[in-house]
């Protein structure tokens, strides 16, 4: 199953949700128990029912910045940047669209006085660029860039997304996606996990670019994962070990939860607190450290995170889910419907 042909499925293009559910735990819920034959219907308001005393549920915290910045060059080209890296305030790796007339030196002017410098050309349409003036970046960014959203929702991002593209749980900015499972989370439903005596507990994984970057060679070995910066501090280790060291299960909220558990879990399966980057590429016939469950949405044939989800519940068990999930007319991608793995 190192093939990409092996994650391939046949999705019908209006099942691709443009808009979030009207509220956020309104989405659906499908449950895939590995012991089990089949899977279940239900709405995301039934989560509570499939968790018990003693889980430890891990969000990721991530908060997706306006990424997205529209200027142009002095001759008036219309130039795009999307915001990937900071370096500090004042620098950023970018994503430039178009890039080939960008060069060491060229300038993109923005709103409101700012302008961007090109210090360096990168691959793909990567430039590092200097921000000028650097003072007030961040306010003034909240006031100019854009919700990056993804390149398969078919519209401007609006005010609604400002609020609905960003879990309610939102701390660290960093993001260009978002941690897309946790956008059906309300405070009252995290509150009453609590109430039932599960453990929530919260790490951080920024999401970059490379959540969109499609596999683009058969050999999925030869496929290389960007690295994203993660922080998993002491108090968030020592909550999920000590949940796991008295029978409870680790439930990842996302794909990106997983990719971090499991990047910061040692051969013993004791979560190490730190920060750093991973580049964890999970697929089929990965073994699981520490990850006991999961919550996701439903993924693009052929990707990355499909594979990481048949890694833990089976590519034959997945797909089966996915054609029963388009028979039932399930939601997919960013603002789609929700998975559970149990």
């Amino acid at each position: 199953m190192d093939r990409r042909s092996d994650y391939l499925y046949d999705l019908p293009e209006e099942l691709i949700a443009q808009s979030p559910a009207e509220k956020r735990d309104a989405s659906r819920l499908l449950v895939l128990d590995r012991s089990a034959e089949g899977v279940e219907h239900h709405e995301f308001r039934d989560l509570p029912g499939y968790l018990r005393k003693g889980d430890v549920l891990v969000l990721n915290d991530t908060r997706v910045i306006p990424a997205r910045l529209n200027g142009h060059r002095p001759t008036g080209g219309q130039v795009e940047f999307l915001l990937l890296d900071p370096i500090s305030d004042a620098e950023w790796v970018v994503l430039a669209k178009p890039a080939k007339r960008l060069t060491v030196g060229s300038e993109v002017l923005f709103e409101g006085g700012r302008k961007a410098v090109i210090l360096e050309e990168g691959d793909e349409g990567r430039r590092r660029v200097r921000i000028e003036p650097p003072e007030g970046f961040r306010d003034w960014l909240e006031g100019h860039g854009s919700v990056p959203l993804p390149p398969y929702i078919h519209r401007d991002a609006d005010k609604e997304d400002r609020d609905r593209y960003q879990t309610v749980y939102a701390r660290h900015d960093g993001a260009v996606a978002a941690p897309t499972a946790g956008l059906h989370f309300t405070d009252g439903m995290l509150d009453s996990l609590e109430q039932i005596g599960v453990h929530v507990v919260r790490i951080t994984l920024h999401v970059g670019i490379g959540t969109f970057r499609p596999v683009t060679v058969d050999d999925v070995s030869q496929h290389k994962m960007d690295f994203e910066r993660y922080t998993v501090s002491e108090e968030a280790a020592s909550r999920i070990n000590a949940a796991k060291a008295s029978g409870g299960r680790c439930i990842a909220v996302g794909t990106t939860s997983v990719r971090t558990l499991e990047s910061v879990t040692d051969e013993e399966g004791h979560v190490q607190a730190g920060s750093g980057a991973t580049n964890l590429f999970i697929r089929p016939p990965y073994q699981f450290k520490i990850v006991d469950a999961l919550l996701t949405n439903f993924h693009l044939p052929g990707s990355t995170l499909l594979m990481l989800v048949s890694a833990l519940a089976g590519r034959d068990r997945i797909l089966s889910s996915y054609a029963e999930a388009v028979r039932e007319q399930y939601r997919f991608f960013s603002y789609g419907d929700a998975m559970l793995i149990v």
